[in-house]
């Protein structure tokens, strides 16, 4: 399976960027991407749209973290502070309102139209497949 190209799919069938990522990996980490809608629900927009940390990372942690069951915290963290940095050195920040240059003064919790011009103006189908890519580096075996 693709699961990079599955996640911009998923991407453009409406779901946001933290469920694209974590809803593409599902089966990898023995989840459903059913529940993986749910889980990653509030974090598009990044967090609830507030622009705080790109969703598509917030996914791409969901997974990395199901995939380590068992880790303990110190490990977990720092694995999780590498896949942020890879994506921060490939898009420039893992801060959402950083990445779309996000009108600060739009507050409303109403995403965006998915219009031809959003897809133009917003870098996140590839943020969407960056996340993608980073996490699979994170969790094949």
């Amino acid at each position: 399976m693709d699961y990079v190209q599955k996640s911009k799919e998923l991407f453009l069938q409406g779901y946001n960027c933290a469920q694209s990522v974590a809803m593409a990996l599902a089966d990898k980490v023995s989840a459903t991407e059913e529940d993986m809608q749910a889980i990653a629900n509030p974090f598009g927009g990044g967090f609830c749209r507030l622009r705080e940390v790109c969703g598509a990372v917030s996914g791409m942690l969901m997974i990395i973290g199901l995939k380590n069951k068992g880790m303990d915290k110190v490990e977990m963290y720092a694995l999780g502070r590498k896949a942020i940095e890879d994506f921060e050195q490939a898009c420039g920040s893992y801060i959402c309102r950083d990445l779309i240059k996000a009108d600060a003064n739009d507050t409303s919790p109403v995403p965006s139209k998915r219009t031809d011009a959003y897809y133009a103006k917003r870098p996140c189908l590839e943020l969407v497949q960056i996340a993608t890519e980073i996490t699979l580096k994170y969790i094949e075996d």
